[in-house]
């Protein structure tokens, strides 16, 4: 497997790392969560076959560093990195964009203020709850895991927004842990080292952001609405299902949850191969 060309580049109040593999049009994948350019590590080397794909350390994670580490996080400056990194890799031609979760939001901001640049956007399980009827029970889960995060700490903060994640109604344990492939275990202590800064800075910024659906819906046959077939119900699913309607377009469903991306890689990494053949 070809390892890739490392860059950095510079961009408003931060140094971004940046990733790139293989020849032809540009495929810019943005991770979410706390992932990086790692997160895309098992599906990247097979993607660059039809595409250079770029992926990065969104500003604040793993090597992506932030002028003043305290800096409130917007996603119109998240979407700006992005354009930056589509500036210089692939100059007035317009790209394809992945993003998963908080990444999926970036691409959605992308989208409605870049359309010039991109030929196509999947936004997988964009968690945009205020689009939803009952996102004031949302903006209440997040300011209380904030409150939790800021009186009693990270892990408790996370059980708060875990159990605000499940289904309607769902009061089971957590299931057992799915096995996940080498290369996501390996990359376990550096997800660990981002919580907190995701928690505290991604989480309410991200969340309480508004897309602009009357301009998704005049680019919508640009855009694919997409969710885990095994995230139905979650509160991840709801937001990407009712955009899906509301644009009238078709939600697609990729294998696993919300994480299917790391858990089923060579399923995910296909169906985002026929997604942009589409």
């Amino acid at each position: 497997m070809t390892d890739p060309t490392i860059g950095h580049l510079r961009v408003n109040g931060a140094t971004l790392h940046y990733e790139v593999r293989g020849h032809g049009p540009l495929l810019l994948l943005i991770p979410g969560g706390t992932g990086g350019a790692a997160s895309f590590d098992a599906i990247a080397h097979d993607l660059a076959a039809e595409y250079t794909v770029a992926t990065y350390d969104p500003r604040g994670m793993s090597r992506s560093t932030l002028d003043d580490p305290e800096a409130e996080q917007q996603v119109a400056e998240h979407a700006d990195d992005a354009f930056r990194i589509l500036e210089l890799l692939s100059p007035g031609e317009p790209a394809r964009v992945f993003g998963s979760s908080s990444g999926a939001i970036t691409a959605l901001h992308l989208l409605t203020t870049r359309p010039q640049r991109l030929e196509r956007v999947v936004a997988h399980e964009p968690p945009i709850v205020e689009v939803l009827p009952d996102a004031s029970e949302h903006r209440a889960l997040i300011a209380r895991v904030q409150a939790t995060f800021r009186a009693q700490g990270l892990m408790p903060a996370m059980a708060v927004f875990a159990a605000g994640l499940k289904k309607d109604g769902d009061t089971t344990e957590p299931k057992a842990e799915i096995k996940l492939p080498p290369q996501a275990a390996a990359r376990a202590e550096q997800t660990m080292a981002n919580l907190p800064y995701f928690v505290g800075r991604i989480v309410p910024s991200f969340m309480s952001y508004a897309p602009d659906i009357h301009q998704l819906q005049a680019l919508s046959d640009r855009l694919m609405l997409a969710c885990g077939q095994d995230s139905r119900g979650e509160l991840p699913y709801r937001p990407a299902a009712f955009l899906a309607e509301r644009l009238g377009t078709e939600l697609q469903h990729f294998p696993g949850g919300h994480t299917g991306l790391t858990t089923h890689p060579a399923e995910f990494g296909e169906l985002l191969r026929r997604a942009f053949r589409a």
